[in-house]
């Protein structure tokens, strides 16, 4: 798989930066006063310095719990997950959506944790059961 780009505008780099690094455990890459360049488990995400305005954000409800939008994260491996979630925790990060396991007993169950970044970006980062089922239809059980 190659790594995907995504750069987002900021209201405050050094705040974000710091967020990205001491939370997310990002190391930096390239950098300059308006920017800098984080690597993501892999993945260039890249942060703008645009002004001090804030950004819309939207609510949608999924397994009867607020998802924000927009947001963005990183599907990681359940151990990988573990650590992180157990990090934020350390850290006293307020999630959004608490560390769980949705879609319990289908092939999307899946762990799935939401915060806010500085900048107020939801974050989700998830972990599959069973990777193969990423991009699979599922149906939800009765039970």
């Amino acid at each position: 798989m190659r790594p995907f780009h995504l750069a987002l505008p900021t209201n405050n780099l050094d705040k974000t930066k710091a967020f990205y690094v001491e939370y997310l455990g990002c190391k930096v890459g390239r950098s300059a006063d308006t920017w800098v360049d984080l690597d993501l488990f892999g993945h260039q995400l890249v942060f703008h310095y645009c002004g001090p305005d804030k950004y819309p954000a939207y609510i949608n409800p999924v397994d009867e719990k607020p998802v924000q939008l927009p947001h963005f994260g990183v599907v990681l491996t359940l151990e990988d997950f573990d650590e992180l979630a157990g990090r934020l925790k350390e850290k006293s990060v307020e999630f959004i959506i608490e560390p769980y396991t949705r879609f319990k007993g289908t092939n999307g169950e899946q762990s799935t944790m939401f915060f806010l970044d500085p900048n107020g970006y939801a974050c989700e980062f998830k972990a599959f059961k069973d990777d193969a089922y990423l991009f699979e239809p599922f149906e939800l059980s009765n039970s």
